[in-house]
């Protein structure tokens, strides 16, 4: 029961449900399944027919795609409270990324013609998706401005920062970020090469900023890298 109270507190704190009244939040989340993934399981793959979106509750999902010469290319980590395949209950489609867990994960499955009864019982609640929408376009304007204009040390220092705030915990007095990524999927999640990216890396860990570890990153100076990343 603690659980279950816990993971609906979760629900509501989503970008979907954020904002929205009690009982409009819970009539949206009783239509709601939900599911359990193990580590490495697929939640769902490129091309398959989209038609419901999902909000993670526990664990890590990476988002990759696969490019043309046939490498995977990771295109986002995403954890608690973020909500992934939303755009296939408005534009209903193939997926255009896969998703897989990084770890043990639990995950809200909303299938499009849910959405679109409760849409229909409340109408009010449709600046809330708007918003949720917004704010994924929003995300991907900064992104792709930031490949524009930012250097590789000013994304990598973005990135880890961005990954702080998502999976960070203080421990011992400093931030220990325990993200699960690769070196390369770092470097494929800021659009550089792993050798730069490597360098910048190692560039911040000289300064005292940081020192980098398998899959994880202890943080001392944020503000360094603050300052970095803009």
């Amino acid at each position: 029961m603690a659980d279950a109270s816990r993971e609906e507190q979760l629900l509501r704190s989503s970008p979907l449900l954020g904002g929205m009244d009690v009982a409009s939040a819970r009539a949206l989340i009783e239509r709601m399944s939900r599911q359990e993934l193990t580590r490495g399981e697929v939640l769902f793959n490129e091309a398959d027919e989209g038609a419901a979106m999902f909000i993670v509750v526990k664990g890590k999902v990476k988002l990759a795609r696969t490019a043309r010469d046939g490498r995977e290319n990771l295109l986002g980590l995403l954890g608690v409270g973020d909500m992934l395949g939303e755009l296939s209950v408005f534009d209903p489609g193939p997926r255009v990324s896969r998703a897989h867990a990084v770890e043990d994960t639990v995950v809200y499955e909303l299938a499009k013609v849910d959405l679109d009864e409760w849409l229909a019982e409340h109408l009010a609640m449709s600046p809330h998706l708007l918003r949720a929408l917004a704010q994924r376009i929003r995300r991907l304007s900064n992104s792709m401005a930031d490949l524009v204009f930012s250097d590789v040390p000013g994304r990598v220092a973005k990135a880890i920062l961005d990954l702080g705030h998502r999976f960070g915990r203080m421990e011992r007095g400093h931030v220990t970020v325990r993200h699960g990524l690769t070196q390369e999927e770092l470097a494929q999640l800021v659009g550089a090469s792993r050798e730069t990216v490597n360098k910048a890396l190692a560039d911040f860990a000289s300064r005292g900023w940081i020192d980098v570890h398998i899959g994880a990153v202890d943080v001392y100076e944020p503000e360094r890298l603050r300052a970095r990343s803009r």
